[in-house]
């Protein structure tokens, strides 16, 4: 399967996708970076509120997976946040540990009291930010970003520019900013901030590659998920040369979220051939884990890491699996369940059940019935689950086969 990267034993995709007129123009980095923000921006999401020992396990979760990179918080924001920078610094947990910090002295130092590495430093990139939400006049703004910059630089921090609504500011007049503060202050790396996710997958490239005419640094993809582009324009910037993502764990983050990781993750290896290092059997339990610490309720139907998503209900999709079995498994799923953490597929029980289905259940149960008994269990089912609109558990498939057997014996 090696000259067939599109159909291996994990996952079954398209071949179009490693044609050559597709791939001609991609200019991946050689080493990509997942830099997560779960701590810091996906904790921004409403009502998601994260203790110090919170932090720490999905931290430790985050490094157990070989995660890059992790933004562990915004010291500033709390105490118990502070401390918890401070805890996942001192664990020397394998990843670069950065914080967020706003572009002020104060802010700084706190970073750099935690002992973290690098910093995330948000900026203004746009005349109506810096009016409307900060009210401050522009000199200020800007020299504040070139004083704090610089003051980060100077005491030992990797700095990352951070420039909030970026993409909604006037192209020109953004990259003029950034290259003063950068001149007079310091850069070591610029995000491309979508803080809004309101760039489409078309004009993506345009913005990376207008960037990149006039900054000569590394650049590091942040967008939004409000309208769903956020792992479809994260692919895109890299496939520009962008060097780091920023993601979530599943997506959380302020409004709609930030780009999840694992999709991100998943669609590079599989569609494009590009393996950034992470493990993926432990996308799901890492998922699984910031759900339970979180509380954020997960579609069953989340792309890799949903829990019903290797749950087979569909009568004819019972039949292919029966068919199909292991061996075969990617003939029914793009992605193999092992190869992201899920449990094997199973063939449940429902509404949208046929007879293959009932009859690998009442295998299961050690029942044997007529294929005219099948039947009327199988119709049964379905008006079972119409009337409760559940899945049925393996007790209430029971009463039911065997209420059938019984009127059948009884007859």
């Amino acid at each position: 399967m090696a000259n067939q990267p599109w159909k291996t034993n994990d996952w079954f995709v398209s071949e179009w996708n490693y044609a050559d007129e597709v791939r001609k123009d991609f200019k991946f980095a050689k080493n990509i970076k997942v830099h997560d923000v779960t701590l810091r921006d996906g904790e921004q999401q409403t009502g998601i509120i994260l203790t110090k020992d919170e932090k720490i396990r999905i931290a430790e979760g985050l490094a157990e997976a070989g995660v890059h990179r992790i933004e562990a918080g915004m010291p500033i924001v709390s105490p118990s946040d502070n401390e918890a920078i401070k805890e996942i610094v001192k664990r020397n947990l394998g990843p670069q540990i950065f914080s967020f910090a706003r572009c002020m002295k104060e802010d700084v130092q706190r970073s750099i009291d935690t002992g973290v590495s690098g910093v995330v430093m948000e900026i203004p990139s746009s005349k109506h930010m810096v009016d409307i939400a900060y009210r401050w006049p522009m000199e200020k703004a800007i020299e504040t970003s070139i004083e704090a910059t610089k003051f980060a630089h100077d005491n030992g921090l990797e700095v990352v520019f951070f420039p909030i609504d970026f993409s909604r500011a006037e192209m020109k007049w953004a990259l003029d900013l950034i290259e003063r503060v950068a001149k007079e202050g310091h850069m070591d790396a610029l995000a491309l901030v979508d803080t809004f996710g309101v760039v489409s997958p078309h004009a993506m490239r345009y913005f990376v590659r207008e960037v990149q005419k006039r900054i000569n640094k590394r650049l590091e993809a942040h967008f939004h998920q409000d309208f769903g582009m956020g792992v479809a324009n994260t692919i895109m910037a890299l496939a520009e040369g962008v060097e780091v993502m920023h993601t979530t764990v599943l997506g959380i983050g302020e409004r709609s979220g930030n780009t999840p990781m694992e999709e991100t993750v998943m669609a590079l290896k599989t569609m494009y051939g590009v393996d950034i290092g992470i493990d993926c059997t432990k996308l799901t339990p890492l998922a699984n884990l910031v759900q339970q610490l979180t509380g954020v309720a997960v579609p069953s139907n989340k792309p890799i890491v949903g829990s019903a998503l290797y749950q087979i209900e569909s009568g004819i999709i019972a039949s292919w699996f029966k068919n199909c079995g292991e061996k075969f498994a990617t003939e029914l799923f793009p992605i193999r369940w092992s190869a992201v953490g899920q449990p094997a597929a199973k063939v449940v029980m429902g509404k949208g059940s046929g007879i293959d289905s009932v009859n690998l259940w009442l295998q299961q149960a050690g029942m044997q019935v007529s294929d005219e008994d099948a039947l009327k269990i199988t119709a049964a089912v379905k008006a079972h689950s119409l009337k409760t609109k559940k899945l049925l558990t393996e007790a209430e498939f029971r009463e039911i086969a065997k209420g059938v057997i019984g009127k059948r014996s009884a007859a």
